[in-house]
């Protein structure tokens, strides 16, 4: 508890003496949000230990590092042109990069219609502050016991805004590269806003990346706004080194008819944390979580969810399966809540995972909250080994032990990936999973820094 009390007296100390920095060059919305969330964080007892959405994550070792802290713009030297390894063949996308959590000034997004908006989150801050102040923090404030999120909101300063009207359809998918590359251990934040007006549609793939080998913590927060009838594809592919820890926290408020599907491929990292909130507030609504997790070595990954069902007639569907090896541990926890009025509500959740050593672990705990009485809800996990008598039956066919323990990890996993709709990034990941499973990015893939995490 001495070092969690001490990790908690510096944030306070560093948000009242770096306040001048966090404020300069953002908007009134911003800042008074952030001066209400430190307050918050200290309410709720700093970082999260032993609290119910933490039962099962220790904090104290991604915390205790000692991290440079980003409180303003550091100009780093990034080539836009560069091929990251989650350059996909085929798949042409218009690119936004960010570093270390801030707005890269080179971004070129080409060919957009003109009515959408794509700039950094405290630009529109400033111009856009009708459209900020209806959305900014109105989601995620609402996962207010979540000391973690509040501290996001304190300090966070700059990121992504993306803003899409009414009756528009980006034929391109957006693709948003998370880059973070630093001299020394780094902690940063950042803040991302996406708003689909009324029948909107757009695509937007998340890439995280690491491009040195420091260790790093980033708490990176996303809110999205589903208008009417409006249909966002959300995909993430989390791929850093060992040192890298990262606590990813996404909202989507969905109003009527709106659909949400997202694919969440957890392939690489120290410590991965995501938390997903989902509210459907408007009849008709859609929410489709999948999500894949593959750990070796002293891995850590946690997925947590909750989808509420606020409104009537609404679906969901979550699917989470993970890969676990060595000493790799993760952590599930998802809720399904179901209000009084929510009536004809599906609502379907399950959590498979393969253990493939005897060290590996995985805690699960599905949960559903019901308070209506005509739905149609579902909720399961299971932990399981490879199955002997299929791997007997393609040994006895000529394949080999590893080979065919891999056919089977990757069949698996594969459940997941065919629920990726663009055919060129399913193919990567299919690719990345394929390579992962043999141990063969166990850093970077295709990356020349060759780190040693």
């Amino acid at each position: 508890m001495i070092g969690i009390e001490k990790i908690n007296a510096d944030f306070t100390k560093l948000f009242k003496e770096g306040s001048a920095l966090l404020e300069k060059g953002c908007s009134a919305v911003m800042n008074v949000c952030r001066k209400e969330a430190i307050e918050q964080f200290v309410k709720l007892g700093g970082i999260p230990h032993k609290q119910e959405n933490y039962i099962y994550t220790d904090l104290l070792p991604v915390f205790e590092k000692d991290y440079n802290v980003v409180l303003k713009y550091i100009r780093q030297d990034v080539d836009i042109n560069e091929v990251f390894r989650c350059a996909v063949t085929d798949l042409i996308t218009d690119p936004i990069l960010t570093v270390n959590g801030w707005w890269f000034d080179r971004n070129i997004c080409s060919e957009l219609p003109e009515e959408v908006v794509i700039c950094s989150l405290k630009e529109a801050s400033l111009k856009y502050p009708d459209l900020f102040y209806t959305h900014y923090n109105q989601y995620a404030s609402k996962a207010n016991q979540d000391s973690l999120i509040a501290l996001n909101t304190a300090f966070a300063q700059d990121g992504v805004f993306i803003y899409i009207p009414d009756d528009v359809v980006l034929e391109r998918p957006l693709q948003i590269i998370n880059l973070l590359r630093a001299n020394g251990d780094l902690m940063a934040f950042q803040r991302n806003l996406i708003v689909l007006g009324k029948n909107a549609k757009a695509t937007v793939l998340v890439c995280d990346h690491t491009l040195s080998e420091q260790s790093f913590l980033m708490n990176n927060t996303t809110e999205v706004y589903l208008g009417e009838n409006a249909y966002m594809d959300y995909y993430q592919v989390q791929n850093q080194h060992m040192g890298a820890a990262q606590i990813n926290s996404l909202f989507v408020s969905e109003q009527r008819s709106s659909v949400f599907d997202s694919n969440i491929i957890s392939l690489y990292g120290g410590f991965i944390r995501n938390n997903m909130y989902v509210s459907l507030n408007g009849e008709g609504g859609e929410c489709n979580l999948y999500g894949m997790y593959i750990l070796d070595k002293k891995q850590q990954v946690d997925n947590y969810s909750c989808i509420d069902h606020i409104a009537p007639h609404c679906t969901s569907r979550e699917h989470f399966k993970g890969v676990l090896d060595d000493m790799g541990v993760a952590n599930f926890c998802g809720c399904v809540r179901v209000r009084p009025d929510a009536q004809k509500t599906e609502a379907y959740q399950t959590n498979n995972n393969l253990l493939l050593s005897d060290a590996a672990r995985i805690n699960t705990k599905p949960q559903l909250i019901i308070d209506a009485d005509d739905v149609k809800c579902s909720h399961g996990a299971t932990i399981g080994q490879i199955d002997e008598e299929a791997m007997f039956y393609l040994r006895s066919r000529g394949i080999g032990l590893d080979e065919a323990r891999m056919m089977m990890t990757f069949g698996f996993a594969h459940d997941i990936i065919q629920h990726v709709k663009l055919e060129p990034l399913r193919k990567k990941i299919d690719s990345l999973v394929e390579k992962r499973l043999r141990g063969e990015i166990s850093k970077c893939n295709n990356c020349m820094l060759q780190c040693n995490k």
